[in-house]
């Protein structure tokens, strides 16, 4: 079966949205000045709590394998496999809060986000936009939808955010049988919510 993208209102609920894009916010304060003060010196503790160091957008706040966002890549797991039709294993989550002025570049993702998701946690709207043949497509999300897409073949991207802050996580999965199953399940973690130096591979991001 070939999967392009799928649009899911209400992924969640308002409510839930809410009180992770909540937490989120507190973790990133809470990080923030952890950091400042100093409490935080070695790269490897500071892996369990978050970073502003991502290449891709950086200077804004990013978490790869937050507890609370790898138990809502668990949660979704059903909703992820009904509404694609497909067999899916979850690889790993990945949640940034942006601001204004960041910048999502064109790209695809790597293996380990073969089904991938945005799913809005809160903040003001900021598009998405498909690449699905030769169209561009613009997708809009409110807080606690999804859009499932197929990351390692659709172009995706965001032009310039000029909110304030918007809060995201992505989701990613792989197919059940499929040709990274056996390489790709768990992002290579022996666990869900440990982070990335655990990873067989340190091709991170």
């Amino acid at each position: 079966m070939v999967f392009t993208y799928k649009i899911i209102k209400n992924a969640i609920s308002k409510e839930q949205a809410s009180f992770i894009y909540n937490y989120f916010l507190l973790k990133r304060e809470a990080v923030r000045f952890l950091y400042d003060k100093k409490f935080l010196k070695e790269k490897e503790t500071l892996y369990m709590f978050g970073t502003w160091d991502d290449p891709q957008v950086p200077n804004v706040y990013s978490h790869y394998g937050d507890f609370v966002m790898e138990t809502l890549l668990k949660q979704m797991l059903p909703i992820m496999k009904k509404k694609s039709k497909l067999d899916l294993i979850p690889t790993y989550s990945y949640a940034r809060i942006y601001e204004k002025g960041s910048i999502l570049k064109k790209h695809i993702d790597r293996s380990s986000c073969e089904i991938s998701t945005t799913l809005n946690l809160g903040g003001d709207p900021w598009s998405i936009y498909l690449k699905v043949k030769t169209k561009e497509i613009e997708i809009k999300l409110s807080p606690g939808d999804m859009l499932i897409y197929s990351g390692c073949t659709l172009d995706h991207w965001r032009k310039k955010f000029e909110g304030k802050i918007c809060a995201q996580v992505f989701l990613h999965y792989i197919k059940k049988n499929g040709k990274y199953d056996g390489i790709d399940n768990l992002d290579n973690r022996p666990l869900l919510g440990l982070p990335h130096p655990t990873r067989i591979s340190l091709d991170l991001i």
